[in-house]
């Protein structure tokens, strides 16, 4: 079994989830994903959902529509806009990307 890696805040392209994916590795998103970067969307779409992770960066990177409201600083509570917008992608249920986000955070660090 593979080091337990997550990349953290990732923001990169398919290519390189790609090969964290092909060693095992976690991908965690943050409100960054909501901003409509299309690599992400990418990245999202094709990831397996077991490997996703979400988080919220606090107290930076407010995820939208609440970063167009002007509220800031970021906290834990608005982590439920990264998984409505993972849930909207991969066209699943909020409840199926928060029960399998929930279940890999408990799986990586054993709780």
């Amino acid at each position: 079994m593979p080091t337990k890696t997550v990349f953290h805040c990732f923001s990169t392209n398919w290519r390189f989830a790609q090969a964290i994916l092909e060693k095992g590795y976690y991908i965690s998103f943050t409100g960054n994903i909501t901003y409509g970067n299309k690599d992400l969307k990418k990245v999202i779409k094709r990831a397996p959902l077991e490997r996703i992770m979400i988080e919220t960066d606090s107290p930076l990177i407010v995820p939208e529509p609440l970063r167009s409201q002007g509220v800031k600083p970021n906290e834990p509570a608005y982590v439920i806009e990264i998984a409505k917008r993972i849930a909207q992608i991969k066209e699943i249920s909020l409840d199926e990307v928060a029960a399998a986000t929930t279940q890999n955070a408990k799986d990586f660090f054993s709780i």
